[in-house]
């Protein structure tokens, strides 16, 4: 039978993503017929994988040890209501999205979206999935809305626009696109994703971000989905959203680049 890489294993069987195996394999939450798993090693679908206490694909049966299942594919649009944190940390005691969503399969976030922030969020059980939606170089739009401290003026859409200096990142950000719908509120679609990347931009022009909500990710909109709640992606837009990852993928491959 063939041998696969653990942390691709458990990512195929719908645990987590590969760069969250590995952090699980790394603090020792991983079990290999019994044996705590190293990093890098192989498994084949027969053996009994155990992760953070619970087992992954098929367990034993009788006297005789099925190969693991993979479980049907999941996708579910998720908003995130502001106070929900995107990790299962210890770190901070607030109600995180996987309680919140409280799916009867195991599903995890694609992403994060700050505690502060609110909005469209990826919850799936598919690691390769979140391994393609993942990668920065391929330039997946993300929308938001945002509300700031004070009116906004075109000037501060044309920096935004133009990639806004991080000293604290020592990076400009990319050049991206933005439009305001109120005196207050602007949209922006970034293909980029830093760390609180939208406060950072507005604050290193003067402003304070007041609300954030993202609503749109590549073809998937929030549309009129209440926070808190959670759908199903629609066969159609499951399919859309393939489509531009293999455009996005195909153009990588080809040395392009997807404009946002």
């Amino acid at each position: 039978m063939e041998e696969i890489r653990l942390n691709k294993f458990l990512s195929e069987m719908g645990v987590c993503s590969r760069r969250e195996a590995d952090r699980l394999i790394e603090a020792g939450k991983v079990l290999v017929d019994g044996e705590i798993a190293s990093a890098g090693m192989k498994v084949t679908a027969r053996q009994l994988v155990i992760c953070d206490g619970k087992p992954v694909g098929r367990p034993q049966t009788g006297s005789e040890r099925t190969a693991a299942v993979r479980p049907k594919p999941v996708l579910l649009a998720v908003n995130k209501p502001r106070g929900v944190v995107c990790t299962t940390s210890q770190k901070d005691r607030a109600m995180n999205i996987v309680e919140l969503v409280h799916y009867p399969e195991r599903v995890y976030p694609v992403g994060r979206l700050d505690k502060d922030s609110e909005g469209l969020i990826f919850m799936t059980n598919q690691g390769e999935l979140v391994n393609r939606i993942m990668r920065g170089s391929s330039g997946h739009e993300k929308e938001y809305v945002v509300e700031v401290n004070k009116p906004l003026t075109e000037d501060f859409i044309r920096e935004m626009e133009a990639g806004v200096w991080l000293k604290d990142l020592d990076v400009r950000t990319k050049p991206c696109r933005a439009w305001i719908t109120g005196k207050r509120e602007f949209h922006i679609v970034l293909t980029q994703g830093l760390n609180r990347q939208i406060r950072r931009m507005c604050g290193a022009l003067g402003y304070q971000v007041q609300s954030l909500t993202r609503v749109r990710i590549m073809n998937v909109r929030l549309g009129r989905l209440k926070s808190g709640t959670f759908r199903k992606v629609t066969e159609e837009e499951y399919e859309e959203l393939l489509a531009l990852l293999e455009d996005a993928e195909d153009a990588d491959s080809a040395g392009g680049e997807v404009r946002g």
